[in-house]
């Protein structure tokens, strides 16, 4: 068992996203053989790329206000809201208040091991 506080874990810029930045809380330096475990802070008037890939992740909101973009439309999200967002689903995640918008993104492995070609 691994116990830390999610603060401690340093806080990396997305890659090319000027006021997202990623904390890997849990990941295979952990031990974690199957799922990483992050902690994105979006800042106000700043979001996630528009994007999809094979894998899917779940998320849980911890701070804020924002909007989950789908191909369907727009929902509203807040502390407490969670998200399965599903393979090859295209998403993104918005920050649309005032505050830091915060949230857990649960991920498998495989595709940073490279399986993520075999379902190209």
């Amino acid at each position: 068992m691994k116990i830390k506080h999610w603060a401690e874990v340093e806080e990396q810029q997305a890659e090319g996203l000027e006021g997202v930045t990623v904390r890997w809380v849990i990941n295979d330096g952990d031990g974690a053989p199957h799922f990483a475990m992050r902690v994105f802070d979006v800042q106000p008037g700043r979001s996630t790329p528009y994007h999809n890939h094979w894998w899917e992740h779940e998320v849980y909101v911890l701070k804020g206000e924002g909007m989950v973009v789908q191909e369907s439309g727009e929902t509203s999200i807040s502390s407490g809201s969670v998200i399965l967002v599903e393979g090859d689903e295209m998403h993104q995640f918005r920050n649309t208040g005032d505050q830091v918008f915060r949230f857990i993104c649960l991920i498998p492995f495989q595709w940073l091991e490279g399986l993520a070609q075999a379902h190209a």
